[in-house]
């Protein structure tokens, strides 16, 4: 039943973003566009459903041509687990896309832009359901060109065009990773079908293949320090495909690890250092993100820098796991385990949220500086509520989401603690313990300086000023995931047994759950306790009110003056202390005018920060090959038969070098 409804999803989306395609930029192109992409998302979300839900393992096996095994698909509980993140991502931010492209209308090509849309969603499904490694790769392939196009979309724009080709060469150079993986696998097992790939007698370790994966799938990831890429498309694309790129593209790396570990031995026999290399990428990867984070004054770059925080907090429950696996800590490896698979779904909802949050505003306001914004809560209430609640989940705040998968973390790294038994369990759970408390206070100060900004406070701008709601549209699917946050944080022990159904295939996910479940509910009854008193003085303060003119005027001066948007903190001011203390990481740039005299009129103080592993480790890198390309220009000499010449002689080498390894 799942692998059927799984192949109407894909023809649907492949159908119809083709006659999107078709129609370019003719009427009706976005309307189909988005309905196509809605629908077809809709029996791939019922598949994931069904098979989370204790359905059967549905599978679809056909020979074809290509060597080394078959063309195989199959929804397992985990590849289940990612399907309804993807579905239901995708299929909201297609809801949120047809308002948001509709000022495109007519002067850009809205079918393309769909048509790749519904592939990307389609490519992503297939990467998760493949059961082969040349039709995953083909799948993998297909998920970077599309998503490439889409980030393309304003390509008449210089940094849109630069974001975009830096995103296609990381996005190959994981590849080219994934290929080497691939071949040594193959090699090994002598087939490409997953259910026979495993290390084998072969001579390759399988720390080779396990840096390989962490390569691979984690620059797709956006894992630091192979992250470059992330917060340049990120912004570059239009907000609904921000979302998905973000909220559930860059999670297919994190799939790509998992599956991966099932190829390379049980759980006893990996290695401790796998684990910790884990640990110190994702704590590396947390704390550096939410740094770069608080440094931005782009709200969509903010956002794209939070993503690499977040997957660093996935990379450190999967460490978790991995250690807990290696050294016998069934109740470490567990909380690691669906702490982290939690957390794919938590980012997903609430990162998601709020790259259509920062859409919303980049829609009414025309701007994403956050110094241009400020007071928008009066003008978009819906925008703004759904946002605060995105940004206490992102926070790790109760009792929302994304406290449940964090606190999954601590309870694991306290286990690894208290009963490791080891000293390497022991400091393993005081530097999750820490990096955690680190990464979550930065969060909430940087998220308290991005709402504070953008939506308190007065308008800074006439962009500001004139702001408006977004369209129903494009709030309907910000209404749903803020539900889903509190739903999650409210409901956590219940959805941690579809996680649990999950992670069966991966490894003990059961020890320390009824422990950590019990706490949950405890969480969860004071949430609904707060909630109900929230909603209690909001109906008082309705009835109170009723009938009552209510005057608005300016925000509260402490009784002086009436502010002014001067008066307030800016991104930079707010962010400074903190930025000043961690300088040696962030290497900010910064601008000071100080007020002089005995009257001064103006000051003024900025801050910036480039990315350092960009600035220092890829653009020295991207130079040297742009430079390279510019020497070997001559062997483009326009002559066909010359082109014939090259594939002739690459064709002989090979079959030297083939000849040559037979003998």
């Amino acid at each position: 039943m799942s692998i059927i409804l799984l192949l109407i999803s894909l023809g649907v989306l492949v159908s119809g973003g083709t006659v999107a395609a078709f129609l370019g930029k003719r009427p009706g192109a976005n309307r189909l566009g988005s309905s196509a992409a809605l629908v077809g998302t809709l029996p791939a979300f019922a598949a994931g459903a069904v098979v989370l839900s204790g359905g059967p393992v549905d599978e679809f096996r056909a020979a074809w041509s290509v060597p080394m095994g078959s063309f195989s698909i199959a929804v397992d509980p985990l590849s289940g687990f990612f399907l309804l993140a993807i579905a239901g991502i995708c299929g909201l931010a297609a809801i949120y896309g047809f308002s948001y492209l509709k000022r495109y209308g007519g002067h850009k090509n809205l079918g393309a832009s769909w048509f790749f849309y519904n592939l990307l969603a389609a490519s992503m499904m297939l990467v998760v359901v493949a059961r082969n490694g040349v039709l995953f790769l083909v799948a993998w392939e297909l998920m970077s060109l599309a998503s490439f196009f889409l980030v393309m979309f304003e390509h008449e724009r210089a940094e849109v065009r630069e974001a975009g080709w830096t995103y296609l060469a990381a996005t190959h150079l994981g590849t080219a990773f994934l290929l080497a993986l691939f071949v040594l696998l193959g090699r090994q097992s002598q087939t490409l079908d997953f259910d026979r790939l495993g290390l084998g007698a072969g001579t390759v370790s399988g720390g080779a293949m396990f840096l390989l994966a962490l390569v691979g799938f984690g620059t797709k990831a956006g894992l630091m320090p192979m992250h470059v890429w992330l917060p340049e498309a990120h912004p570059a694309a239009p907000s609904h495909v921000s979302a998905v790129m973000s909220g559930v593209m860059i999670k297919t790396g994190i799939y790509g690890l998992l599956r991966t570990m099932t190829f390379l031995g049980p759980a006893e026999s990996w290695p401790a250092w796998w684990g910790w290399t884990l640990l110190a990428v994702g704590a590396a990867s947390a704390i550096g993100g939410v740094l770069f984070a608080l440094a931005q004054h782009d709200l969509k770059r903010l956002l794209a820098y939070h993503s690499v925080e977040n997957v660093g907090i996935i990379c450190i429950g999967m460490g978790l796991w991995l250690l807990g696996g290696s050294t016998g800590l069934a109740a470490v490896a567990s909380m690691g385990l669906l702490g982290g698979l939690l957390h794919v779904w938590n980012h997903a909802i609430f990162k998601s949220l709020l790259f259509l949050g920062a859409g919303a505003v980049a829609h009414a306001t025309g701007t994403r500086d956050i110094e241009q914004l400020g007071g928008l809560l009066k003008k978009m209430k819906r925008t703004g509520l759904a946002v605060l609640i995105a940004s206490a989940a992102i926070c790790g705040l109760p009792p929302l989401n994304g406290f449940v998968s964090e606190f999954l973390l601590y309870v694991g790294s306290f286990q690894a603690v208290a009963h490791g038994g080891t000293t390497q369990a022991a400091v393993a759970g005081l530097v999750v313990i820490g990096s955690l408390a680190l990464m979550g206070g930065l969060a909430v100060a940087c998220f308290t300086k991005a709402y504070g900004v953008v939506f308190l406070g007065e308008g800074r701008s006439e962009a500001a000023l004139g702001a408006h709601e977004a369209p129903a549209s494009m709030v309907l699917p910000m209404v749903v995931l803020a539900a889903l946050c509190a739903a999650i944080g409210l409901l956590g022990p219940v959805v941690l047994t579809a996680v649990k159904v999950a992670a069966s295939g991966l490894g003990p996910a059961s020890a320390g759950v009824a422990d950590a479940s019990g706490l949950l509910w405890r969480v969860s009854l004071v949430g609904v306790v707060l909630l109900s008193l929230a909603v209690g003085l909001w109906m008082v303060r309705r009835k109170l009110l009723a009938g009552r003119s209510v005057a608005q005027a300016g925000t509260w001066d402490c009784g002086y003056a009436l502010p002014t948007a001067r008066m307030q903190y800016t991104a930079s001011s707010f962010a400074w202390p903190i930025l000043d203390m961690f300088r040696f990481i962030v290497r900010p740039r910064v601008h000071r005018e100080p007020p002089s005299g005995l009257f001064p009129r103006q000051g003024r103080f900025e801050s910036h920060a480039d990315d350092i592993f960009k600035r220092g480790v890829y653009g020295p890198v991207f130079a040297g090959v742009a430079w390279l390309a510019d020497r070997l220009r001559w062997v483009q000499q326009g002559q066909n038969q010359l082109y014939v010449l090259y594939i002739a002689l690459a064709l002989l080498v090979l079959l030297i070098w083939k000849l040559g390894i037979a003998s």
